[in-house]
């Protein structure tokens, strides 16, 4: 390998200091969230001193905020401290239909933040970062901390945006008769489903202080006759009674004892003939690069979790008593990993 950037390239140390600032260019967005920009933009473009006046903001600071975001194509100056969104910018809407503006204020909330300061001791020993924090579970964190619980939420509801009609056009769910969707949050991705199939029943099960919120969604997505909602904790017990149960981004959560011991309370709720649909991002061979080699560094630093190779998952399952019998890749990140008990 060259010790020298190709002609036309920055030179290695240029590359290396710009992969540093990621880290300002995070945090600039989800405070562009968290002020509510992108709404503010969506009539059309405004002055920053207007926009400081509708968000609270210091005009100059927000002016040097929006001209570094600017800088990296989110949000444009189209006149002297005037802006306007751009496509990217566009994601940052509350009302955008792949919105991630959930997604960008929970980058930013303390259990994200700072927990990622102490990946150097999260390497070291293989704890989590909250464990500095004084937090045992960050679960049980949320639970004590409803506002950053709620945007929480709203974070996997921005991802269910984008891969569930991914999911619904990926796999034949007309097959099933009822499907349940594990520790589905506020039900986006079941709804994705029972929207694309409407002969298909749905079960959303989650903890007793999620499936509040989701109820209403479900209402607001007119499928109150069609989708049931149950509360509960999937270590204890998984409802039965659904022929095919779903989990999106569930068993990257948690270590192999622990999401064994998940897989095992869905196989004794599953009809013989059920199938078990694992969502989640399956981390590739080799060098190239992937969002989900990141992705389990979140996991390390935040719940304790972990992404996993297709082969890591194929051992998972037997250990839980199922054959691993598909995985169908999907127009979003996620694989559906289909198995069966055995």
């Amino acid at each position: 390998m060259s010790a020298t950037a190709s002609a036309g390239e920055l030179p290695f140390s240029a590359q290396m200091s710009q992969m540093l600032a990621g880290k300002w260019v995070s945090r600039a967005i989800s405070v562009a969230a968290e002020l509510g920009i992108a709404d503010l933009l969506a009539a059309g473009e405004r002055s920053t001193k207007d926009l400081a006046a509708a968000c609270g903001a210091h005009e100059p600071s927000l002016y040097r905020l929006l001209r570094a975001l600017a800088g990296c194509g989110i949000f444009a100056e189209t006149a002297p401290r005037t802006f306007a969104l751009t496509p990217l910018a566009e994601c940052l809407r509350s009302d955008a239909p792949d919105s991630v503006r959930g997604l960008a204020r929970f980058f930013a909330t303390p259990l994200t933040w700072r927990s990622w300061e102490y990946l150097l001791d999260c390497v070291r020993t293989g704890e989590t970062g909250l464990k500095p924090m004084g937090v045992e579970n960050a679960f049980e964190y949320l639970k004590d901390h409803r506002d950053e619980a709620q945007i929480f939420n709203e974070a996997m509801t921005a991802y269910s945006r984008q891969e569930g009609p991914a999911v619904a056009d990926a796999y034949d769910f007309s097959r099933f008769q009822k499907v349940a969707d594990i520790a589905g949050g506020h039900g986006l991705l079941l709804a994705s489903v029972l929207q694309r199939y409407p002969a298909v029943h749905g079960l959303l099960f989650d903890l007793p202080q999620v499936i509040d919120g989701a109820r209403e969604a479900i209402h607001a997505a007119n499928l109150d006759t069609r989708c049931e909602t149950v509360a509960g904790d999937f270590f204890e017990t998984i409802p039965a009674g659904a022929d095919a149960y779903m989990m999106k981004h569930i068993i990257h959560d948690w270590d192999d004892e622990q999401s064994i011991r998940i897989l095992r309370n869905c196989r004794r709720a599953m009809a013989p003939e059920g199938r078990l649909l694992v969502l989640e991002i399956l981390i590739p061979r080799g060098n190239e690069p992937s969002f989900a080699k990141l992705l389990d560094l979140e996991m390390l630093v935040i719940p304790g979790g972990r992404e996993r190779t297709e082969e890591e998952f194929r051992a998972l399952y037997g250990a839980a008593g199922f054959e691993l019998t598909a995985v169908i890749p999907t127009r979003s990140p996620i694989s559906i990993i289909e198995r069966r008990a055995v």
